[in-house]
């Protein structure tokens, strides 16, 4: 399948692109082969074959979640440049209602 230089030009519009002649002429000839692949791909038997997320086997790499002892208050709070008893203290982000 062909794409036209027009197409390209449309897309490009589309995506607020500015592209040059050659640039044109080159997106048309490599977006037209991406195409025929595509359509090569597309005549493969794949019946019978189970469909995949992934190509590989994809495992978890995070740690098992376990109960652990939370930081102390009061060394939650040692760094923070402003703080009261008990919290963070941050400037207000949103308006009196």
């Amino acid at each position: 399948m062909a794409i036209s230089e027009q197409d390209i030009r449309k897309v490009a519009l589309l995506a607020r692109l500015e592209l040059t002649p050659e640039e044109t002429r080159l997106m048309a000839t490599q977006l037209s082969r991406v195409l025929e692949y595509m359509e090569l791909l597309g005549s493969v038997d794949t019946e019978g074959v189970e469909p995949l997320a992934h190509a590989v086997e994809v495992t978890n790499v995070l740690r098992e979640d376990c109960v652990a002892p939370s930081l102390p208050r009061e060394s939650a709070l040692a760094n923070a440049p402003h703080r009261d008893e008990e919290c963070y203290r941050v400037p207000a982000v949103l308006g009196e209602g």
